[in-house]
């Protein structure tokens, strides 16, 4: 007779708890709009009962995944309340508050984080503030408190394709509002203040003064986190040979200094063996690589890679304190789900699934080194291989561009960096107090990262050194994720051979380019400037490259370069730079040291720094059917035009539309342009003049050229007030469709072979994520 046996809940191993774990937090940030609290506090109630309940065990890991999608919705409620107050924006506040991190200093400005502390009669300012003193009288110090009239306004940044999200990163680090320092009599420095970031800043400063700032640069970086001697070539070198991850202090350096702690204490041991009877060595051991690693850690500014690596040894020294053996996939299960409990927002960081994904695919691909220098050999390259090649789609996914140079980069760079310069680093800081000591280890050290940084200057302008793919969906990414880590299983995996293929949909993804006769454009959201993207079927222009900025870079490199890659357009075949104000040439020497090969065109030649041509003496020329020309600006009559007015102003004619690029003219010049030549009788679309200027865009201007569609390139809540309502109303009464890219965000604009013009999509609407503004 059978016997029945009761039905026992399932239980669930650390791997599938921590994959719920993910899946409910990861799904969180991809809500429009966020639930209310009240809601909020519904789901996780029934997500308890769910996981509560024995006639339905196998709920338990959808409400366990519920629950943590509960609790990142809870976490980012409270990060937007933070969120400065609409009506404070652009109104003079007083906050008192104190310095984090360090200050940046950029000739006369500085630029710093400010936590707000409560006082009674300023505004209640929660979160953190990033500020700019320009021309600041004095630099404030990290820990330092003062008192401020601010300027200050909620986070908001470009929305570009392959951009930075700036409020995501916003949301992630707590950043309530940006602004800057209003000059005022009652700005004030109230008191000195002790924290780990003052004395990140001392020991950088005496590493300064040993080394000179040049040769601390780096090793500031590695010791204690510090970038800020870092220039863009040095960032530049970094990313084209991947090895930013040994720039900043990673997990593994982390673990590189816990494996210090344990050695210095096995050391001990063996000069003092009496000291077992007292605390057993493995216990012992794992205390002091703990140590050594929160030390190492706060340093560090406890970045999400150094939390990992912490919690992960913290796991296995109460492993060992338990007596207990875990595996290496539960133990990086445990610290993840940890993670997620101390941030569940730590899924809006690139560095959270990179830093996962590369040790778990350590742990299933690797397998353990057999006896021999041969063995050893194979498996560093096999490591190295694994974290260079199975990382590549999720790094394309994260910065929408990658370096094929990552693999013999690192194979040389990796072991150096973190078996020679870490420890000669750590040790030198560790004995600054003595002279003779830490001067040979640190200038060891910095002679050894000079000697890196030399070997790898040449790879940065490599081909290859800034691959990248077009933006594919979620579908294409996991899938070459999971091809990459089956070419690399031990074997026995049938058809690893074939792993690759599931890659070709991310390298190759479908292309939708235009018909012979039609052309795309995108008129990139650079803030207070100009950048425009022209696509025939096989060419590519780009006209304008945006501004550079104050605190260093320019929107050629964070966002023309991005865009090129992320539509699939690249490489450029031709670049004109209307004019040479900043806001309009500012990145054109990022776009031409990308593509040297692309000639470069301009209405003042003589103002870039890099060989140009003259728009006025450009023939005109045909791409797959689309016609260029530039149109004539006559010079005034009694003199030179100014440097607005000798802007190029292009057409781009189709079959069935066209687009005139018109620069900064103002409306003194479009009054010298022959109306013959403004007239067509194609739909015509254009870029508003001087970002919309009332003294642009004329009502005969306007008459002439009679334009459906016309787009503004402004910053939001610029101080000059463009467009100007006037030239909004001016198009309006013409029956013109305006757009402007501080509302809109980048925009696509699709001029086929036959049909009307039309504005395809809007980048910044609908806001498809709860942190967009």
């Amino acid at each position: 007779m059978p016997v029945a046996v009761p039905l026992r809940p399932p239980s669930f191993s650390l791997c599938a708890v921590a994959a719920a774990a993910l899946a409910g937090c990861a799904a969180a940030t991809a809500l429009p709009a966020l639930p209310s609290r009240p809601v909020l506090g519904i789901t996780l109630a029934v997500a308890a009962v769910l996981a509560a309940m024995k006639r339905w065990p196998w709920a338990r890991l959808p409400a366990l995944a519920l629950a943590f999608a509960a609790w990142g919705a809870l976490h980012a409620t409270q990060r937007m309340g933070h969120r400065l107050s609409p009506g404070m924006e652009g109104r003079d506040v007083v906050i008192t508050g104190r310095v984090v991190d360090l200050p940046r200093r950029r000739g006369a400005d500085v630029s710093f984080l400010f936590q707000p502390l409560p006082r009674a009669g300023e505004p209640p300012v929660r979160g953190i503030l990033r500020l700019t003193w320009y021309r600041a009288p004095r630099v404030p110090e990290a820990c330092e408190s003062w008192r401020f009239t601010l300027r200050l306004r909620r986070p908001r940044g470009a929305v570009n394709p392959g951009g930075f999200d700036a409020e995501r990163n916003a949301l992630q680090r707590d950043i309530a509002a940006t602004g800057y320092v209003r000059a005022s009599p009652g700005n004030a420095r109230l008191a000195a203040g002790h924290c780990v970031d003052g004395w990140r800043d001392a020991i950088g400063q005496q590493l300064d003064a040993e080394l000179g700032p040049q040769g601390a640069r780096i090793l500031k970086a590695l010791a204690t986190g510090d970038t800020r001697g870092l220039d863009a070539a040095d960032w530049d070198i970094a990313r084209a040979t991947g090895t930013s991850h040994l720039i900043a202090i990673s997990g593994f350096h982390v673990g590189v200094a816990a494996g210090g702690g344990v050695l210095a204490v096995r050391a001990l041991y063996l000069l003092l063996p009496w000291l077992a009877t007292r605390l057993p060595r493995r216990i012992a051991q794992g205390m002091a690589g703990l140590g050594v690693a929160f030390a190492y850690g706060m340093l560090a500014g406890m970045g999400l890679p150094t939390v990992r690596t912490l919690l992960m040894v913290a796991v296995l020294v109460a492993a060992a304190a338990s007596r207990r053996r875990m595996g290496g996939l539960p133990l990086l299960a445990l610290a993840l789900v940890a993670v997620l409990v101390v941030d569940p927002l730590a899924v809006l960081s690139a560095g959270f699934w990179l830093s996962f994904a590369g040790v778990a695919f350590l742990m299933a691909c690797v397998v353990q080194a057999g006896k021999g220098w041969r063995a050893r050999l194979a498996a560093m390259l096999r490591t190295q291989a694994v974290m260079s090649v199975a990382l590549l789609p999720l790094s394309f996914w994260c910065f929408g561009s990658a370096s094929l140079w990552s693999f013999p980069a690192n194979l040389v760079a990796a072991p150096l960096v973190s078996f020679a310069v870490i420890p000669l680093t750590l040790l030198g800081c560790a004995a600054l107090p003595v002279a003779a000591l830490s001067g040979p280890m640190l200038q060891g050290a910095a002679l050894l990262v000079g000697g890196l940084w030399r070997v790898l200057s040449p790879l940065a302008d490599a081909p290859g050194a800034h691959a990248t793919v077009p933006e594919a969906g979620l579908v294409p990414v996991m899938l070459a994720t999971a091809s990459a880590a089956w070419a690399f299983a031990p074997r026995g995996l049938p058809l690893r051979g074939f792993a690759l293929l599931g890659c070709l949909p991310l390298v190759f993804p479908p292309r939708d380019d235009p018909a012979e006769g039609a052309f795309r454009a995108w008129v990139l959201d650079v803030g207070q400037g100009l950048a425009v993207l022209v696509r025939t079927r096989s060419h590519t222009l780009v006209y304008d490259t945006g501004p550079a900025y104050a605190g260093g870079g320019d929107a050629g490199a964070g966002t023309v370069l991005p865009a090129l890659g992320a539509l699939g357009i690249a490489p450029a075949h031709l670049l004109v730079v209307s004019h040479g104000d900043a806001d309009h040439a500012g990145g054109a020497a990022s776009v031409h040291r990308r593509f040297p090969a692309a000639p470069v065109v301009s209405g003042e030649p003589g103002r870039l720094r890099l060989p140009a041509g003259a728009c006025a003496r450009a023939p005109p020329w045909a791409w797959d059917g689309v016609r260029f020309h530039f149109m004539a600006v006559p010079m005034p009559s009694g003199g030179k035009a100014s440097a607005n007015d000798q802007s190029c102003v292009l057409a781009v004619e189709g079959h069935a539309g066209r687009l005139l690029l018109t620069g900064d003219i103002s409306g003194k010049a479009e009054a010298r342009m022959a109306a013959g030549e403004l007239r067509s009788p194609l739909p015509t679309v254009t870029t508003i003049a001087h970002h919309g200027s009332r003294h642009s865009s004329t009502p005969a201007w306007l008459r002439a050229v009679r334009p459906r569609i016309a787009v503004a390139s402004t910053g939001w809540r610029n101080r000059f007030g463009h467009p100007h309502p006037l030239v909004v109303d001016r198009h309006a009464a013409q029956g013109v469709e305006v757009y402007d890219t501080a509302r809109s965000g980048a925009l696509r604009i699709d001029v086929p072979a036959t049909g009307a013009p039309r504005v395809v999509r809007e980048w910044r609407r609908p806001a498809r994520r709860y942190w967009r503004e």
